[in-house]
């Protein structure tokens, strides 16, 4: 049977763009499976903000992404890939968990070359080229045989003015890109590229391209997030302030695929096997 790193990879290699579509929680994680995606993508901010109410600032730490990741990966058939933001402040952070995440059912991650604390009030810049080459070399050791899916992140294209840290030098992003895979990557990832400097990028770069965001014909695939988490918050305080001011919430209770979604029925036929086997009592 064909392992999660096996199938990401095969989708990547086959040039059939596809989406890895927004699944912060297992039950996420099989509704994007459910509606037809062939991967999914547990991004930074959805993660910290759903699960611990905290800003993608690198507040929260890989442990608890790998925990979150790993309960998706595990009840999905398809792929995950996972944000891994800065694998830590060292080399031997980067080795840690990258070990950490090729031992689960998690496809693959991206890692950047920003610094912590990023998207902040902090103004930071990205980390050397030489340094991101050393992270992304020590992350090749640690995934060991596994096919493990390397994604380096460039965040280059990522202007200060959005709380990035580039300067949006197209030539600069192309030599970060080629030493990135020079140093072992499998994909480079480019937010915030524009379709025209992706163009740029598909030509120039050895590797596979991927977006973070809409699609871009060309690359290879997109990582979509942030429609999910919000949506659902939204909803929530909605329905939260509904419920404090009318004393009541006015809503569909019927979720025709939360059954299949949650194998209620093979769950009941367990039960049903146990209760008869046993003489106990069935609805």
């Amino acid at each position: 049977m064909k392992t999660k790193p096996q199938k990401l990879r095969e989708l990547i290699a086959s040039g059939e763009h596809f989406i890895a579509a927004d699944a912060y929680s297992a039950l996420t994680g099989k509704i994007v499976e459910m509606v037809g995606f062939k991967a999914a993508y547990l991004g930074g901010h959805a993660c910290s903000a759903f699960h611990y109410a905290m800003p993608d600032y690198g507040v929260y730490s890989q442990v608890e992404q790998i925990e979150q990741a790993s309960r998706i990966a595990e009840c999905i058939n398809i792929p995950l890939i996972a944000d891994a933001d800065t694998l830590g402040e060292t080399v031997a952070d980067a080795f840690h968990f990258t070990r950490r995440y090729a031992k689960t059912e998690i496809a693959g991650f991206h890692v950047e070359d920003n610094r912590s604390p990023r998207h902040s009030s902090y103004n930071g810049d990205l980390v050397p080229v030489v340094e991101m080459q050393v992270k992304l070399g020590a992350c090749v050791k640690a995934r060991g045989n596994s096919e493990f899916v390397i994604i380096a992140r460039c965040d280059e294209l990522y202007p200060k003015s959005y709380r990035g840290a580039g300067d949006g030098n197209l030539e600069e992003a192309i030599k970060r890109g080629k030493a990135y895979a020079e140093a072992g990557a499998d994909v480079l990832l480019y937010p915030l590229a524009s379709p025209e400097m992706c163009n740029t990028l598909v030509a120039e770069l050895p590797v596979p391209v991927c977006v973070l965001g809409p699609v871009v014909p060309g690359t290879a695939f997109a990582l979509h997030t942030g429609w999910g988490m919000i949506g659902a918050a939204k909803q929530h305080m909605a329905f939260a302030r509904e419920l404090m001011e009318t004393g009541a919430v006015n809503f569909d209770h019927v979720f025709p695929e939360k059954n299949a979604l949650l194998e209620m029925d093979m769950y009941d036929e367990l039960i049903r096997d146990w209760a008869g086997r046993t003489g106990r009592e069935t609805r």
